[in-house]
């Protein structure tokens, strides 16, 4: 049976999910149970997988739940103006959509290449963008630190790392906001950034400098330029929204509840607690796009087809009962979420590694630079962003004391 024409298909759109998601995945739980039958734009139907069990089932076995998008038994119903195709394409020579070796190969490639990021430097330039971010803002006494942060502060590092000029930063963000919403100018945002990054690479390949880019050309592995272009957005995009949305929802967190309060007084452990917290409950990457299954299999009591697409339900898998018993309890510690993915295709290390240096500092050097931070607004006018892969604010106005701008530059 296609999860189509199952009764009482949910209808999968960012607007479902913006305001209240931990009820919505309750709701669909209670109904589907853990693989629930979704609709997304176009009428193409999938699967989304919200059971802890059954994505670690999935995301551990990609044979059988597979990256080649080409299994999908869906292509002849999918226009060519599809807006998901950035999300969901075919035939994209990116590491998202490679397997088996080739694909082992690859996330070598690209992990020896942010490996190799010198974590002090990395620290250094996003304290050193953060601080500059902050000085804009701070004589002012108000601000919006998603607009005027969170949202500039991730690309502007990963940027400089991967080899970019930082005048580029700003456009660079907006065609990735454009291609992850998944609207009328999602394809637009795709192209100026396979642009930026084609460019990027042809630079480098005839001067190759300290960077990211240059070590992934400079690996013996055989890979293209196309295909390393390809890697480059995977990364680009990967590595900034989710870290925007990582910080604004720390931030927000800490702001609202009064278990993080010694976070405002430079609580540096209450910090990552906070953060971690956020990966549990509050987790910037929400849902996955996308595994096929090769074969005809079986999955939390549903018939599942070959080809027929399963999307990875992460907050909603980090809330399953049978895990958090306790939805009301603090996480600690505990990282055994499904916010970096799990199995050959989850999150690389050193990315991982990158985001969380970008994320703590920024919250550290807002903390630190922004006495007596506070919200703007009632907590309950805040809104997300309309999207169902992402999970972040549409902005975050808080008031503080004015100070003065520390000035300085980034050599």
């Amino acid at each position: 049976m296609s999860p189509a024409s199952v009764p009482n298909a949910v209808r999968f759109q960012g607007s479902l999910l913006q305001d209240d998601p931990s009820r919505v995945y309750r709701e669909m739980r209670r109904e589907h149970g853990s693989v629930v039958p979704v609709v997304l734009d176009g009428d193409a139907p999938a699967w989304l997988v919200l059971g802890y069990r059954e994505l670690h089932q999935i995301t551990g076995d990609p044979v059988l739940f597979s990256r080649d998008s080409d299994l999908w038994n869906q292509w002849e119903n999918i226009p060519d103006d599809w807006p998901l195709l950035p999300m969901i394409g075919r035939k994209q020579p990116s590491i998202l959509y490679t397997v088996g070796e080739r694909h082992r190969e690859r996330a070598g490639m690209l992990g020896n290449a942010l490996e190799a990021v010198d974590p002090f430097e990395l620290r250094g330039f996003a304290e050193k963008f953060a601080d500059e971010l902050i000085d804009g803002i701070c004589p002012k006494g108000t601000a919006d630190l998603i607009g005027e942060f969170a949202m500039l502060l991730p690309v502007r590092v990963l940027a400089r790392l991967y080899g970019f000029s930082d005048e580029e930063g700003p456009a660079l963000v907006t065609a990735l906001n454009d291609m992850i919403d998944g609207r009328e100018r999602a394809l637009a945002g795709q192209t100026h950034l396979f642009t930026s990054m084609t460019q990027l690479v042809a630079s480098r390949k005839e001067t190759p400098a300290e960077d990211v880019v240059s070590r992934m050309l400079a690996d013996t592995s055989g890979f293209t330029e196309e295909e390393i272009g390809q890697d480059l957005m995977v990364m680009m995009a990967a590595g900034h929204q989710p870290t925007a949305d990582w910080i604004g929802n720390s931030l927000h967190l800490m702001l609202t509840d009064a278990r993080f309060a010694a976070s405002l007084f430079g609580g540096r452990n209450s910090i990552a607690e906070a953060m971690n917290e956020v990966l549990w409950e509050d987790t910037p990457t929400q849902n996955v796009a996308a595994r096929w299954a090769s074969r005809d299999t079986q999955l939390g009591g549903r018939r599942v087809r070959a080809g027929d697409m399963l999307l990875l339900g992460l907050q909603g898998a980090n809330s399953d009962p049978q895990v958090r018993t306790d939805g009301s309890a603090l996480t600690g510690g505990n990282s055994a979420h499904f916010s970096f993915g799990h199995g050959e295709h989850r999150c690389p290390f050193p990315a991982q590694e990158i985001a969380e240096v970008i994320a703590r500092t920024g919250i550290e050097v807002v903390l630190d630079r922004l006495p007596d931070i506070d919200l703007a607004v009632p907590a309950a006018k805040l809104t997300r962003r309309p999207s169902p892969w992402l999970r972040g604010l549409s902005e975050l106005p808080v008031t503080f004391t004015p100070t003065p701008a520390l000035g300085g530059s980034l050599a």
